[in-house]
């Protein structure tokens, strides 16, 4: 099937969080907002179709999730990320920074450190402090645009900071690094030597472009399964973030025990019955449109790494390895974060996400989504344009 990734779609008068609750951000009516991860793209018509056909059974009582869900689950990581899972060691949750707190909980107590690396989606901060642990950071380092981890700085801060889990955030949001079998190895190891649960998000795991290859965390070492989690969900692949669905792999049962005991805390019992619905269609028919959408996305990609290197002086960027966010550095504008901001919102009429708020490293940046029609990503480049030029 072909799909038209063009398509402008209008989403306001929907409750949409992009578009729709501006003025509630304190941001003016009309701005273009590109800060958010979802797609201004349709799901897929597959998908589409099966809640439509979910729809007309018209009953939509308590639901819980059958072995051949997951097993459409596992089945995708294997043909895609090559990955082989048990479908029993799978746990749905609402999402995936739900994912993020429940594991905290269960994995490391109050005062306890969390570690990240920094800048990084930050919600994973919330996550942590919201929960009374103490946050530790270890800066990546930025090498002429690709961004590293100190490995040194890392197992050190471990050390002093009575550091019992890792959040890893693998594709990495907001730079864009897909993480090697070594620098996985590297960190597994450490985390391993120091007793550190780690809590590996791969939400973005199929976004991913060039010669570069997602691999999820305990696939770099099979010696890492009983030390991890892996939070994974359909949301970012197929733009089905409100149906609120996520599917966390846990393989060691005294931490999925533990894990479950914390979701009883919460009182979330049964899932979205249109989540599993989505969900499973996505994974078991949905191949070919995320083979289309990656190449339309790579074209976005290229078209705007273009755009910035030659009407965007001093801004720069490197073309992420993974996700569909651009990492977008005008540090060579010398401005504040106020006034970078200020220069977004007022003058260019967009809404991206600030780069000071990923954390250490940030300030200077700014996060852009450019999951949407080749139409939208030109119009934002050249309002930065012209904001530049004025």
């Amino acid at each position: 099937m072909k799909y038209d990734f063009d398509k402008i779609i209008d989403r306001r008068n929907t409750y949409c969080l992009k578009y729709d609750h501006a003025a509630e951000r304190g941001k003016p009516q009309g701005v273009l907002p590109l800060w958010v991860a979802d797609m201004d793209i349709s799901a897929p018509p597959q998908v589409i179709a099966a809640l439509k056909n979910r729809a007309k059974h018209g009953v939509f009582g308590y639901t819980m999730p059958k072995r051949e869900y997951f097993e459409a689950v596992s089945a995708w990581f294997s043909k895609r990320h090559g990955w082989q899972t048990d479908p029993d060691k799978f746990i749905c949750t609402p999402g995936v920074v739900f994912a993020l707190c429940t594991l905290i909980r269960a994995v490391t107590r109050e005062g306890d450190g969390v570690i990240c690396c920094q800048p990084v989606y930050y919600p994973f901060m919330d996550a942590v402090i919201n929960n009374n642990r103490k946050l530790v950071v270890s800066e990546l380092k930025n090498d002429g645009g690709k961004y590293r981890v100190d490995f040194d700085d890392f197992e050190s801060k471990i050390e002093e900071g009575g550091v019992k889990a890792f959040i890893l955030c693998n594709p990495h949001n907001p730079v864009g690094r897909v993480w090697t079998r070594e620098e996985l190895k590297k960190l597994g190891d450490i985390c391993a030597a120091h007793g550190v649960f780690v809590i590996s998000d791969e939400i973005h795991a199929d976004f991913v472009f060039g010669a570069n290859k997602h691999l999820p965390f305990p696939s770099a070492n099979p010696g890492y399964e009983e030390n991890c989690a892996v939070c994974t969900s359909p949301s970012k692949t197929f733009n089905l973030a409100g149906l609120q669905i996520s599917d966390i792999y846990i393989p060691s049962s005294a931490v999925r025990k533990k894990f479950e005991a914390e979701l009883d805390k919460t009182g979330y019992w049964e899932p979205n019955v249109m989540g599993l619905t989505a969900c499973e269609a996505a994974y078991r028919r949905c191949g070919g449109w995320l083979d289309g959408l990656l190449e339309y996305l790579k074209g976005n990609i290229d078209y705007a790494f273009e755009y910035v290197s030659r009407n965007l002086a001093p801004v720069t960027l490197r073309k992420p390895e993974g996700t569909y966010l651009l990492w977008l550095d005008f540090r060579g504008l010398s401005l504040s974060d106020d006034g970078l901001n200020s220069l977004m919102v007022n003058k260019a009429g967009l809404w991206l996400d600030d780069g000071n708020i990923f954390g250490a490293g940030g300030s200077g940046f700014q996060r852009m989504n450019i999951a949407c029609p080749r139409a939208t990503v030109t119009k934002a480049l050249e309002n930065i344009r012209k904001a530049l030029d004025r």
